[in-house]
C-alpha cells in the first residue's frame, strides 16, 4: 500500500481541520494509507506564534527526508504562512522552492488545477517589478515542458496550451512592450519543435483565460503569478490544486493560506485538500 505524507501546515491555521475532515470525508482513494506529520497541539487556531512557525518548518523538513529515504509515494503539504516560516529561518520564497532544493530538481515549475483551469507559472514568487528582467526564454520553455508532461500524465494525449503575453493588449505589436517578440514568442517556437504539446500564443491576457475555461485549451501559461491565480482563483477557488512540477515524487497543496481568522471555528472548507490529497495518489 502506498503511503502518502500529508504536513499538518501551521498549526494555528485551517490545516488541522481540513486535513482532519478530509481524512474523514469518505472521498479518498482507497489503495493508499495517509500519514500527517506536525504536532497540532503546537499552535493555537487564529493565533500564529513562534512555535506554530517553527511546528509547520519542523514539518516540512521531516516530509523531505521522508521522500528522499523512504518508500513514501507523495507528499500533501498543509497550508502556512511565508512570512512565519521566514521569521524561523526558512530560507526560500515558499514550499514550492523548497521541495526542488530538497529533492534535488533540475528543473521545477508551479502549477494550479483545477476543474475549470489548469495554469502553468512562467515566473512564480517574485515581485511584479522584477519579472521583465526573469521572464526568459528558457523559463518559458521550462514550465512549458512541465506542464505538457504533468497533462499527458493525466491523459491528456494532445495538449493544447496557450501562452499568454506579458503586457496589455500582448504588447500591441511592440506599442506596450517587445517582450512578446524578443522573448515569448521564440520560446514557443522552441517549445512547438518538441511535439510534446501545441503551443500558442503569444495571447492577449485578459481574454485568454475566458477561452481556455471554455475548453478551447488544456492550460494556459502565465507570465508572473497574479496573472495566472486570480483567474484560476476566481473560478476554482474551493477546488483547486497546487502542484510542483519536476520533482521525482509528487508535491500537491490546496490552493489557499492559513486562514487565521477563522481557525478552529468550524468554518473551513476541506474541498482543496480533499482535492490536493486526491491528485497527489492519482500522481503517484
Amino acid at each position: 500500500m502506498s503511503e502518502i505524507l500529508i504536513t499538518l501546515g501551521d498549526p494555528a491555521g485551517i490545516g488541522p481541520e481540513i486535513i482532519a475532515a478530509a481524512l474523514a470525508s469518505g472521498k479518498l482513494p482507497e489503495g493508499f494509507s495517509f500519514r500527517v506529520i506536525g504536532d497540532r497541539l503546537a499552535g493555537v487556531p487564529g493565533k500564529p506564534d513562534e512555535k506554530s512557525a517553527e511546528s509547520a518548518l519542523d514539518a516540512l523538513r521531516e516530509s523531505a527526508r521522508l521522500l528522499r529515504e523512504t518508500d513514501a509515494a507523495a507528499v500533501v503539504t498543509g497550508p502556512v504562512s511565508k512570512e512565519a516560516l521566514q521569521s524561523v529561518g526558512f530560507a526560500f520564497p515558499g514550499q514550492t522552492e523548497f521541495f526542488a532544493h530538497e529533492l534535488g530538481a533540475a528543473q521545477h515549475g508551479m502549477l494550479l488545477t483545477g476543474p475549470t483551469l489548469t495554469v502553468g507559472l512562467a515566473t512564480i514568487h517574485e515581485a511584479l517589478a522584477d519579472v521583465p528582467q526573469l521572464l526568459t526564454v528558457e523559463c518559458i520553455v521550462s514550465i512549458g515542458r512541465l506542464t505538457a508532461d504533468f497533462l499527458r500524465k493525466r491523459g491528456v494525449a494532445e495538449p493544447r496550451i496557450a501562452v499568454c503575453g506579458l503586457n496589455p493588449h500582448a504588447g500591441e505589436n511592440g506599442a506596450f512592450g517587445k517582450e512578446e517578440s524578443t522573448v515569448i514568442f521564440p520560446a514557443i517556437q522552441i517549445l512547438n519543435e518538441t511535439g510534446l504539446a501545441d503551443f500558442t500564443g503569444p495571447h492577449v491576457p485578459d481574454a485568454i483565460f475566458r477561452d481556455a475555461a471554455q475548453g478551447k485549451y488544456d492550460a494556459v501559461l502565465a507570465m508572473y503569478h497574479d496573472q495566472g491565480l486570480i483567474p484560476l482563483k476566481l473560478l476554482d477557488f474551493d477546488e483547486a490544486v497546487n502542484v510542483t512540477l519536476g520533482l521525482p515524487k509528487p508535491r500537491t497543496s490546496p490552493d489557499h493560506g492559513t486562514a487565521y481568522p477563522i481557525a478552529g471555528k468550524g468554518l473551513a472548507n476541506p474541498s482543496s485538500m480533499i482535492a490536493a490529497i486526491c491528485l497527489a495518489c492519482e500522481l503517484a
